[in-house]
């Protein structure tokens, strides 16, 4: 199992750079960031781009690999992230994974419209997951002189180049996250791994046991999709980001252990924990953070 963190982007560049340099000191194997416009009680405070942010950390990291938590098509549009990310893999010297989902119906989901304009409803933004990620893969891939064409029903490209492509073969993972049937589809054919948060219904009334059982479940269905197009589900790493399960594996080093345990028994390769945050959801204590950062790593890593 792999131990993950991520690290908000909320931070001035002076203080920013310091938390991504220690996240890589305490032997993380991935920190990623959140790619949202601005996110629920943080909207009133600092908040900077995911990709900037990224591209700044690979410039003061070497080792640790970096990435969104995840990319949404809310406000984005594939064939300009495409461009933004084979930048940003090279300047990272190919460190780079994509997490990428259907996105949500918060702040991002209204900012580019009219005042008075509903969000999109699940569907619709399964909808354009399912354009958005196909076309994207294609956009990373196929990076001759001739480019990429699309005319769909939300997204188009003509010859859109991406030269010279990603420095990593054949592009950069996708790292998917999902829990209906359509994103876990999606997962199966087109990530690298697969992301979960756990079944949001428990968080606040289930049990951890319940919580497990669940993401148990979600790892089984994964299975079943990778099966269907005669993939072998072991290639498609399963990543739980922590937090929204009620589950407490920040209370104590023990807590985790028990925590880590459990799901790797379940399927889980990777667990990505919050960077803590005074005062906020994330807050927690830093000295028992660091220490399953680093004694952690060593039992489970």
């Amino acid at each position: 199992m792999r131990l993950s963190t991520v690290i908000l982007p909320i931070y001035r560049w002076n203080e920013g750079r310091e938390v991504w340099r220690r996240a890589e000191e305490l032997g993380f194997g991935t920190a990623y960031t959140y790619d949202h416009l601005s996110w629920r009680t943080f909207r009133d405070g600092p908040w900077f781009g995911a990709v900037p942010t990224l591209t700044a950390a690979a410039t003061v990291t070497e080792r640790m690999r970096l990435g969104t938590l995840v990319t949404s098509p809310n406000f984005r549009h594939p064939v300009t992230l495409a461009k933004e990310l084979i930048s940003l893999d090279d300047i990272s010297g190919g460190r780079v994974t994509l997490g990428i989902g259907a996105g949500g119906s918060g702040f991002d989901a209204t900012a580019l419209s009219r005042a008075g304009d509903e969000a999109w409803t699940p569907r619709e933004r399964a909808d354009r997951l399912a354009e958005f990620l196909p076309l994207l893969d294609r956009l990373l891939t196929e990076d001759g002189v001739d480019g990429v064409s699309h005319d769909g029903e939300f997204y188009s490209a003509y010859e859109a180049r991406n030269i010279p492509g990603c420095v990593q073969r054949p592009r950069l993972p996708f790292a998917v996250a999902a829990t209906g049937p359509r994103g876990i589809k999606l997962a199966a054919r087109h990530g690298q791994a697969w992301v979960t948060t756990g079944d949001p219904k428990l968080f606040e009334t289930g049990t951890p046991a319940q919580s497990l059982e669940a993401i148990r479940g979600q790892i089984t269905r994964v299975g079943a999709a990778c099966e269907a197009i005669g993939r072998d589900t072991a290639e498609l790493d399963k990543v739980l980001l922590t937090g929204f399960t009620p589950d407490r594996p920040l209370d104590s080093f023990d807590a985790f252990v028990d925590f880590a345990g459990k799901h790797a028994e379940a399927g889980i390769t990777e667990i990505v924990l919050h960077w803590p945050i005074e005062d906020s959801f994330f807050a927690s204590d830093e000295k028992i953070f660091e220490q399953i950062a680093t004694e952690g790593l060593a039992q489970f890593g």
